[in-house]
């Protein structure tokens, strides 16, 4: 099921991501940049809930789509988070927490996987509210400014993104203590 609405959904927030960080080599003035970018990203990370939503109702949930959701996921975050940390809007530590996290939980759910322990590493709630959090900071950063004359985005987005920084290492410490037990059992 490769090429599946759901799995082409997935495929564009891969594609998505040179869009949202080549719209800043551009020569548009940086308020209509930030505006594009953070419209862009709604749009592809809306469809993160989006095709798994029609994988079920279209009964077209497959392995493939299963492994390429988490990964578009994480290349769309990764990625923003540096476009941010190159226009100074995310601390280098956060982003830093962030992506170390996302590549050393990767890591785990393989080697987790090779051992056939897969379902101690199962995605739980910590991991689904950071994701949500995430993806809520990360559009506030891109928009750098007041939301409606009211909301000051820079800010909000700012204590957004430690509070998932914060949820991210609180997930990681989750999953390595659900791995713990399964990694002691097997490697003797």
């Amino acid at each position: 099921m490769f090429w599946t609405i759901p799995t082409l959904m997935t495929w564009a927030r891969i594609v998505a991501i040179p869009l949202i960080v080549g719209i800043y080599a551009t020569d548009l003035p940086l308020a209509t940049c930030n505006g594009i970018a953070t419209v862009l990203f709604v749009i592809f990370a809306a469809t993160d809930w989006l095709d798994g939503f029609l994988a079920r109702r279209l009964n077209q949930a497959s392995a493939f789509g299963a492994f390429l959701d988490p990964v578009a996921d994480k290349f769309l975050v990764c990625a923003s988070l540096l476009m941010l940390v190159s226009l100074h809007r995310v601390n280098v530590f956060v982003a830093l927490i962030i992506i170390g996290r996302e590549i050393a939980i990767s890591a785990l759910r393989e080697w987790m996987a090779q051992l056939g322990a897969s379902k101690s590493v199962a995605v739980h709630m910590i991991g689904k509210i950071k994701t949500t959090v995430q993806m809520v900071a990360i559009p506030f950063l891109l928009f750098d400014g007041l939301l409606f004359e009211v909301i000051n985005t820079e800010w909000w987005g700012t204590v957004l993104i430690w509070i998932a920084a914060v949820l991210t290492v609180w997930s990681m410490v989750y999953y390595l203590q659900k791995a713990l037990p399964e990694i002691r059992a097997r490697v003797k």
